[in-house]
């Protein structure tokens, strides 16, 4: 007699699921071939090349993003964008250029002075640079012409290297009565020479004397203030030089120990307790760089755009820092300032 296995409650669950699994499976596979113009595109990558940490670049990169906003892009959205930090080690610059050369980047940003876009330079002459500096692109063999820059970069610069001398005509008039006043210079600094001679120069035409100081590192800031008060100079004159503007708040700090008169760059020495700046408005040019970095990710060549100068210089005094030197600022001073802070 023959036998019949019928099936058991067990073995249809199995079957049923089994059945159900392939339909999932079916379902995923399906989706897997949706055709790849209806997945998201890669967002476009910009480099991103400073010689600090993003700390002390935060109010820089703020104006960067605001420029982008301003051609359509923002970070995460419509745009990701790589960085590479030096960290203060600015012997890192090249390697870390080349990095994001190596990545095939859209275009590489290399704001924050000559050493950044320099480095920019030599890691690639083919994929977009947008440097930002407070220099002379020309002199400094970054470009050959601002109006038809050339090649693969383009950018900003602004007046704060040609300004330096204009500084110690300020503090001159401040300590009308001195006659000798310090000079600080970073020697690892591309512009150093020739700030050095422009301040020589005033000084010649003022009648005074420059007692030059080098510094190039933080662990030197300290004997730097306190050789300008051992030698009892009038004031102190902080040549153009990144290092310096990135570090405003410990050079303010070390004026106020100190009881240094002392004049910067950049606008984060006053605000931060300093005496006062003269320099350009490090806003604007890193807002246009964010403008140049978006329009050429919509395809515009950097040849063909022409190197931005920001002409605005701005002036930054503390009468609080003035006030517990013991000086009087002259009204002169104050009416020419784009900012006094009491």
């Amino acid at each position: 007699m023959a036998l019949r296995f019928l099936p058991s409650a067990s073995t249809e669950i199995t079957a049923g699921l089994r059945r159900r699994d392939f339909i999932v499976l079916a379902g995923a596979a399906t989706a897997w071939s949706v055709p790849a113009y209806a997945q998201r595109p890669a967002l476009p990558v910009l480099g991103y090349l400073g010689s600090e940490t993003p700390e002390r670049y935060a109010s820089r990169l703020a104006a960067f993003r605001d420029g982008l906003a301003e051609t359509g892009f923002a970070e995460g959205r419509n745009v990701a964008i790589e960085y590479r930090w030096a960290e203060g080690n600015y012997r890192r610059l090249p390697a870390l250029a080349k990095e994001l050369a190596d990545r095939q980047v859209a275009a590489i940003v290399a704001p924050g002075g000559a050493e950044v876009a320099l480095a920019a330079k030599s890691a690639t002459t083919t994929i977009p640079i947008v440097f930002e500096m407070g220099g002379d692109p020309i002199a400094l063999g970054v470009v050959d012409s601002l109006s038809q820059p050339g090649g693969n970069l383009t950018g900003v610069s602004s007046l704060s290297v040609e300004v330096s001398r204009k500084r110690l005509e300020f503090m001159a008039e401040l300590r009308r009565g001195a006659r000798l006043f310090a000079v600080a210079v970073n020697r690892a600094s591309p512009t150093s020479n020739s700030q050095v001679r422009n301040l020589q120069a005033a000084a010649a035409s003022l009648g005074l004397q420059l007692l030059q100081l080098e510094a190039s590192t933080e662990q030197e800031f300290d004997a730097l203030f306190a050789a300008v008060a051992q030698a009892g100079a009038g004031g102190l004159v902080f040549t153009s030089d990144p290092y310096f503007a990135y570090r405003s708040p410990q050079l303010a700090a070390l004026a106020v120990a100190h009881a240094v008169p002392a004049i910067t760059q950049s606008r984060d020495f006053p605000i931060a307790g300093g005496l006062m700046s003269y320099g350009g408005d490090f806003q604007q040019s890193h807002r246009h760089t964010g403008v140049y970095a978006g329009r050429i990710i919509k395809g515009e060549q950097p040849s063909q755009l022409p190197v931005q100068r920001v002409t605005k210089v701005e002036l930054f005094i503390n009468l609080k820092a003035a006030n517990a030197l013991g000086l009087s600022v002259p009204p002169s001073l104050l009416s020419s300032a784009d900012l006094v802070i009491e």
